[in-house]
């Protein structure tokens, strides 16, 4: 079973920029899709950036144009680089295998927290 260590979080402004990392074990990692996923207070976990095994992305309408997902597959990680970022991105941030609907999902890893705020 794969395993996900999110880590890169923090606190920052409005505006702000930060780079959350996802190191994936398993031997599959570089042929799967991923994605990351967030989860804001009181809301359900949704899903923000996807990435296929061979680069393309896609991205939640909420984050397009200031959001950008890659990945190193000689390295089993994932990144999301997160610029001009606002208050309504504040939300512990997880990654995974990509699918539409996270709910389905039944292990994760701890996540991380970002919080935008001044």
């Amino acid at each position: 079973q794969v395993q996900f260590v999110e880590s890169g979080g923090g606190l920052v402004q409005p505006g702000g920029s930060l780079r959350l990392s996802c190191a994936a074990s398993g031997s599959t990692f570089s042929a799967a899709p991923m994605a990351w996923y967030r989860q804001a207070p009181g809301k359900q976990r949704e899903l923000v950036a996807v990435i296929t095994s061979g680069g393309g992305t896609n991205y939640a309408d909420s984050v397009k144009g200031r959001f950008t997902i890659s990945r190193d597959n000689a390295k089993n990680t994932v990144y999301l680089q997160m610029n001009s970022l606002k208050p309504e991105d504040t939300a512990v941030y997880y990654c995974n295998m990509a699918n539409r609907n996270p709910a389905v999902i039944n292990s994760w890893g701890q996540g991380t927290q970002v919080t935008v705020s001044s």
